[in-house]
């Protein structure tokens, strides 16, 4: 894909532990560059969902605020990532007969279908988010990727269906709305890890994203380039940190840091003679800690959250020869960055493993702190922006004459010989929308609607 150097995208993670919004853009090479990041700590937010709406617009304007001010630019609109304890998936499959079989597959055929699949009947409150097609069926050919083009009577398709709590959607587009923000695309957090920290190779090999944030652990299942599982298991850093200050009587903010700079996932690497001091409360005495036991708590924690990813994997079906994920396990977020964790994982699920950052797609001279892999999400959010502008942005051939019509209430009309991009207003022509877009459509409107 062509890519231009001067446009550019701001992704909004909305997570449990911190709220990131980084803005960045493709240069000269095709590699995306990040112009700022901006951080600040969630305050209204538990396990993914907005549970204190005024806290959580305080935070994204801090986090818009601080972009800005790196970045030296104005941030309008966002891309902005859907996770959460209410976010399931389902596999669906579905056909329309077409009317006339002598005629090619085309755009208004797949999108028919997919609109059918939207009708599907949820459980109360949920709403279907992604409709993500998998492989066609045409005329009972399978395992095509592309119809368009093709001819045939029956159209089928097997769907990997993202459903998500209407009530939890729509409090996350109020709380972008009400920072002054448009929302310009809605995508899966898990969805936009994978982005950042997969390859092509790993996800045609068949691969599963492990995403440790702090309030939830996102998994991605990928195979022959096809997104085959998503789930959001409940649990994450927050809940380490939690008992860590359970089991050692301390407050959150000594538990954190305990955690990040002495915890372990594996309790044998830790000699029994090694301890910590922690100043005690207000002239209280310190309390002295073995790292042995730091590790039992984060070990005992930490294998609850694999064993529950597992077993999300083991019900995809990995061990059967047409599922087997080749690439293995891997890990990125936050949580990812606990020290032995690789080796744990490897342990408990017998599957290669490695740590995921987010620096295959980044430029070179990006520092540190950016290939994190508690930035994946965002770095993916704003390669999902970048691509959905790409898509929007559609060339028109020269000496075109194309009449425009400004709006419903002028009787103004443009006509304009389209030259360069300078010159001339950008002139839609019906692009091809995907899936995603329609849906974030939708989206807008459903928000709109529900002012």
């Amino acid at each position: 894909m062509e890519r231009a150097a001067n446009e550019i995208a701001v992704g909004l993670d909305i997570g449990t532990t911190k709220i990131v919004a980084m803005v960045g853009k493709y240069n000269e090479y095709g590699k995306m560059e990040v112009l700022g990041v901006g951080k600040s700590k969630s305050l209204g937010v538990h396990r993914g969902v907005v549970n204190n709406i005024t806290q959580t617009i305080q935070s994204i304007q801090q986090a818009i605020q601080e972009a800005e001010a790196v970045s030296g630019m104005k941030i309008n609109d966002v891309t902005v990532g859907i996770a959460g304890q209410h976010i399931r998936s389902l596999q669906h499959s579905d056909y329309i007969t077409r009317a006339n079989a002598d005629a090619v597959i085309d755009d208004d055929d797949i999108e028919k279908l997919c609109n059918q699949v939207h009708k599907l009947v949820m459980l109360p409150g949920e709403e279907i988010l992604h409709v993500l097609p998998q492989e066609y069926k045409v005329d009972g050919q399978a395992e095509i990727k592309e119809p368009v083009g093709m001819y045939g009577g029956r159209l089928e398709a097997n769907f990997h269906v993202v459903v998500g709590q209407v009530t939890s959607i729509r409090n996350i587009g109020r709380c972008v709305k009400s920072s002054g923000l448009e929302l310009s695309d809605v995508t899966l957090e898990p969805l936009a890890s994978a982005n950042a920290v997969l390859s092509q190779e790993e996800k045609e090999a068949g691969v599963a994203l492990i995403d440790i944030g702090g309030g939830t652990t996102d998994l991605a299942i990928f195979k022959d380039g096809i997104i085959r599982h998503t789930a959001v298991i409940p649990f994450g850093g927050n809940v380490i940190t939690e008992d860590i200050k359970e089991g050692c009587s301390i407050i959150e903010k000594q538990a954190e840091l305990l955690k990040i700079k002495f915890g372990s996932a594996w309790p044998g690497e830790n000699k029994d003679n090694e301890i910590v001091s922690i100043p005690g409360l207000r002239g209280r005495e310190p309390k002295e800690i073995t790292l042995k036991n730091l590790s039992k708590i984060i070990h005992a924690r930490v294998v609850e959250i694999i064993e529950q990813v597992f077993l999300e994997i083991k019900n995809y079906g990995h061990e059967s020869p047409k599922k087997k994920l080749i690439a293995g396990i891997v890990l990125t977020g936050g949580g990812s960055q606990l020290k032995h964790l690789k080796q744990l994982v490897e342990y408990i699920t017998g599957m290669d493993t490695r740590i995921g950052y987010p620096n295959e797609h980044l430029a070179g001279n990006s520092d540190a702190e950016t290939t994190s892999p508690m930035y994946a999400t965002a770095v993916g959010l704003v390669m999902d922006g970048l691509v959905h502008m790409q898509k929007q942005k559609k060339t028109v051939p020269k000496e075109t004459v194309v009449k425009a019509e400004i709006g419903q209430d002028t009787e103004t009309e443009v006509e304009s010989t389209v030259g360069t991009e300078e010159d001339n207003p950008r002139v839609d022509l019906k692009p091809r929308k995907n899936i995603l877009e329609k849906w974030t459509e939708k989206f807008k409107e459903f928000l709109d609607n529900a002012e």
